[in-house]
């Protein structure tokens, strides 16, 4: 017996007996035999995991009562409701400024002042022609008096008379043109006091005192007056495919950069048949009306305005996805009718459904199968790894 044989025996308790070649060998095949079995049993789940295809998970959304509103939407220019254009009718050097910007000013107040010294000598001069002419009207119609006296006496030829009588039409007729021009003279001199002809608030003064302006071909504007800017409007340019079912007495909601978080409200007051082309696109004025009376818009500022064109209130509505993804699902809508899923007994179910107003979030639903609360699909996404175990809603 060799070392090992004798260290094994003398290992052994008294009641163990060492194992025979048979067992051994048992032994040594036990570990691989069950290490087959384990992934033959995992090879099964594995395929009968895979067979049966990968699951469907289901996004949803609450079928819900409240508003649907079709919206216009235009961007546009605030500006007061009428603003008066003041300009100069004549040229010259102006000589004082007595109204500037957010100037409160009154029918008649002077705003500015043109130098009125030519404008005086020119009056000053047709004046004095007119004072000449008449007196020398008033002589010749003494002359005439006197000749056709001595003519009814014989004491002259007649054609002396009648060619006073000429005289005296011609110094009539030289009066008159001396009377325009002294009445001309007058507007221009009353025309170098630049007023305002309306009650308002200066927008805009475009001169300065000590500047020249000239009125030959052009009248020069020198201030914009807006008569109450508590009354403002939005011009908006809204595109020729929506302007057909935009009118007036149609609410509008519009925000302003300045203001972020608060909503104008107002009324289409004018649909203008006037379009705007630029660069071959064409939109047309749609005017809003709002009341400023906290005076927060200031003229020029850009509004993004949403033209409320039809509205539903308190009515069934389901989300627009809901819809599209059950066309989807169908291939299009069946026989003309319209379906959503819903989600009932833990399975989706196709319900037909008549669909009234769509502005582009939500759709009215008229009539269905539907109730508020009623969860709908709007999405699925298939998943091999896991989900709810739901085949995908074909029909």
């Amino acid at each position: 017996m060799n070392d090992r044989a004798e260290t094994v025996i003398r290992g052994l308790q008294p009641s163990e007996t060492a194992p025979s070649a048979a067992q051994r060998r048992h032994f040594h095949w036990l570990p691989w035999t069950v290490a087959a079995v384990v992934a033959v049993a995992l090879a099964a789940l594995a395929w009968a995991h895979f067979a049966r295809g990968p699951t469907v998970s289901y996004t949803t959304d609450t079928v819900t009562r409240g508003a649907v509103t079709r919206t216009v939407t235009a961007t546009g220019t605030v500006n007061p409701e009428l603003t008066i254009i003041v300009g100069s009718y004549v040229s010259g050097v102006i000589q004082s400024l007595s109204c500037d910007y957010n100037t409160e000013v009154k029918a008649g107040q002077v705003c500015a002042k043109i130098d009125p010294r030519p404008y005086q000598a020119a009056l000053d001069q047709y004046a004095g022609q007119l004072a000449r002419d008449q007196a020398l009207l008033e002589k010749d119609r003494a002359n005439l008096a006197r000749y056709q006296t001595l003519a009814a006496q014989n004491s002259i030829a007649r054609q002396q008379a009648e060619d006073q009588v000429y005289l005296v039409h011609q110094d009539e007729g030289t009066v008159k043109l001396d009377q325009s021009l002294v009445e001309s003279a007058k507007l221009n001199l009353g025309y170098t006091d630049i007023v305002s002809p309306v009650d308002g608030t200066v927008v805009s003064r475009n001169v300065t005192q000590g500047q020249t302006v000239a009125a030959s071909f052009q009248t020069p504007t020198l201030f914009l007056i807006a008569t109450d800017l508590k009354k403002m409007e939005v011009d908006t340019n809204t595109s020729e495919s929506d302007i057909g079912t935009v009118k007036e007495g149609q609410n509008a909601n519009f925000t302003v950069d300045a203001y972020p978080d608060r909503i104008f409200r107002g009324q289409v007051t004018q649909v203008r048949q006037s379009p705007q082309t630029v660069q071959n696109v064409v939109t047309y004025d749609a005017v809003v009306g709002i009341d400023n009376h906290d005076f927060a818009l200031k003229p020029g500022m850009t509004a993004s305005t949403q033209i409320i064109v039809d509205q539903r209130t308190d009515v069934l509505r389901v989300p627009d996805q809901g819809l599209r993804y059950a066309a989807a699902a169908l291939g299009g809508s069946a026989n003309g009718v319209q379906h959503v899923f819903v989600m009932r007994g833990g399975k989706p179910v196709a319900v037909p459904v008549q669909v009234g107003l769509d502005d582009g979030n939500f759709s009215e639903i008229v009539s269905g199968g539907l109730s508020a609360g009623d969860r709908v699909i709007t999405a699925e996404r298939s998943d091999a790894a896991g989900g709810n175990g739901l085949p995908p809603p074909r029909l």
